[in-house]
């Protein structure tokens, strides 16, 4: 391998290399692909970073692979293709797993991955058109830096089964983006149903999810789709801070969403139609004010 195509990750156990075929392994390196093992499910043009549940099971292999007798004297070499989605998100799981794993700070992963030719895509927004917030391989490393730092991410205490199921559309469709404080969920509708093949969740569906894990405040940021009481008559509180999708928040709903947020004595459920774009900003808002987060490292966390 040419030295532009391959950088250490682990001083003479395990580097990443991009390479245009599958190469043979030797009786000193050992070379795997999660190129078509980790797939990303896309909106419309983005591509990344792969979500947490990915990146837990890409740690537990590599772990596993570095703790096998058979593979005791060999160099483990994580190789991906050029093509650049690929390569962007397999650049990430590398990157991230030296951190959380072997507790490497940023730049040290940073350096030898930007040494490498070429350049690495940058991740994109979920639209169509040219990317308004590119984020880099630095800003996704940052991310989940701060995170471990401030225990968002606990590997030792995730689990991938929960994560997985609920994520999905049809389980609830929802997400921690701060355990124990803060959960993205899409906004429930009057009724339970199915709906052009897309699962709708009554607010019922989410009570007893909520009550076992401290929920006690729901915040509604889009238009009515149910009755607020069905959430209060269950003894949630229940706040209205609409503002239109695709916009920014007022400066009073960022203060009003900040003062509940800070005076909740649980975690908070928050939607609005989806649970992404207006939901995620006002979690991003929290994470910049309280724990010092970039806004470039918040959109990676959400990510």
């Amino acid at each position: 391998m040419a030295d532009h195509d391959v950088c250490t990750i682990l001083d003479e156990r395990l580097y990443f290399a991009t390479l245009r075929s599958k190469p043979r392994n030797t009786t000193s390196c050992h070379y795997f692909c999660v190129d078509d093992e980790f797939i990303y499910e896309n909106f419309y043009a983005d591509f990344g970073p792969l979500n947490l549940a990915m990146l837990y099971r890409y740690c537990n292999k590599v772990n596993k692979k570095l703790k096998s007798s058979s593979l005791a004297k060999k160099r483990l070499i994580h190789y991906t293709s050029y093509d650049g989605r690929k390569r962007a998100n397999s650049a990430y799981l590398i990157g991230c797993y030296a951190i959380i794993c072997h507790r490497k700070t940023v730049d040290e992963v940073t350096r030898p991955l930007g040494s490498l030719a070429p350049p690495f895509l940058t991740f994109r927004d979920a639209s169509c058109g040219p990317p308004t917030y590119p984020l880099n391989l630095y800003h996704c490393f940052s991310a989940i830096y701060k995170a471990l730092l401030h225990g968002f991410l606990d590997f030792s205490k995730f689990s991938v089964e929960e994560y997985e199921h609920f994520e999905k559309v049809e389980n609830g469709d929802f997400n921690w983006i701060v355990p124990g404080k803060f959960l993205a969920f899409a906004g429930p509708h009057d009724r339970s149903r199915i709906e052009n093949g897309y699962p709708l969740h009554a607010p019922d569906s989410y009570f007893s999810y909520f009550k076992a894990h401290n929920v006690t405040t729901v915040v509604r940021l889009n238009k009515r789709m149910y009755e607020a009481r069905k959430f209060t008559d269950a003894g949630f509180e229940h706040r209205d801070l609409f503002f239109p999708d695709g916009s920014n928040p007022s400066e009073n709903i960022l203060r009003r969403f900040l003062t509940i947020a800070e005076t909740a004595d649980g975690a908070l459920a928050v939607h609005c139609k989806a649970g992404l774009g207006r939901t995620g900003t006002l979690f991003g808002a929290y994470l910049m004010k309280h724990y010092k987060f970039t806004a470039a490292e918040v959109i990676a966390w959400i990510r």
